[in-house]
């Protein structure tokens, strides 16, 4: 067995032996492209870890010992990269986005396949709080947490940011109006904490409306009926809208363990490694895609 970094690999013969398989049978596998494995310098090599997620995803249990497939369907927060990875990847998932708390709820209840979040600690900006969160919640078990991109997050403002809003304090001092976004959405969590951070409070700005997602947002600031909100790079950049950067956050997606090898799932996983993937992510602009796909957290 050969051990790198913590990850221990299989050979094939040692993989074999592991599934209590022939070794033939376990390169038909290979073939069909249905077990977890990679390829380095020509030799074939299984992560056990994967192997055991691989294992308990087609485990047959008792009726009602594991809860009815969820819908095909990924809730929680919006974002445009991860709305064109569902299309292109012709995954069949459709997406939810109704903020990271409200997807992250619907995931515990088995509502959603998976959930896009990116959760913000009010007190403690250095704390990875997504892992902090999934880590915590008994009931994750099986889950896993794959990185998705780390974002560029900051205030959006009108073209040419005419009211010269380069922080909070500005937009305070210039009465502009606030676009917010829901109780629990990860944008709002971190306009909390900015509010935190520089001495003022939600009371202290004119709300001019609640927008349901980033591009909501954009929209009214374009539409003239607010000044600034939170959102990320890439919203911005396809609105075009001006954006002054902020902070930089990881996004990433839960989901159960046995889901996590299903096609519809897996196909989008796959687009994540792709070289496609990360040109996309160059062109929304803001989006750091190095570690997409891997592994965050698994208890």
């Amino acid at each position: 067995m050969h051990v790198k970094a913590g990850l221990q690999l299989l050979t094939t013969a040692e993989a074999a032996e592991y599934l209590r398989i022939k070794e033939r049978k376990l390169y038909e596998l290979v073939a069909d492209g249905v077990v977890p494995c990679t390829k380095v310098t020509g030799k074939w090599l299984f992560p056990r870890g994967d192997l055991d997620r691989w294992l308990l995803a087609g485990m047959a249990r008792p009726h009602g010992v594991v809860p009815a497939d969820p819908p095909a369907v990924v809730g929680g927060s919006h974002d445009p990269l991860l709305q064109w990875a569902l299309v292109e990847s012709r995954s069949g998932l459709a997406m939810l986005p109704e903020g990271s708390e409200a997807g992250y709820r619907r995931f515990l209840l088995g509502e959603v396949a998976a959930a896009a979040i990116h959760f913000h600690d009010l007190a403690d900006a250095s704390v990875d709080t997504n892992v902090a969160i999934v880590s915590a919640e008994t009931g994750l078990y099986d889950a896993v947490l794959i990185g998705f991109a780390a974002r560029e997050q900051g205030l959006l403002v009108a073209p040419g940011n005419p009211l010269a809003l380069n922080c909070l304090a500005d937009a305070h001092a210039r009465r502009a109006r606030l676009a917010q976004r829901p109780e629990g959405a990860g944008a709002q969590q971190l306009l909390l904490a900015m509010l935190a951070r520089e001495g003022l409070t939600l009371d202290a700005f004119e709300t001019a409306l609640v927008a349901p997602t980033g591009p909501d947002i954009a929209q009214a600031i374009r539409a003239g009926r607010a000044d600034f909100g939170v959102a990320t790079r890439a919203v911005a950049t396809a609105a075009n809208v001006d954006f002054v950067p902020v902070a930089l956050e990881r996004f990433d997606l839960v989901m159960r363990q046995r889901d996590s090898y299903r096609p519809r799932l897996q196909r989008l996983l796959g687009l994540l490694r792709a070289p496609a993937f990360a040109v996309r992510a160059r062109e929304l602009g803001g989006l750091d895609v190095s570690g997409a796909g891997q592994v965050r957290w698994a208890p």
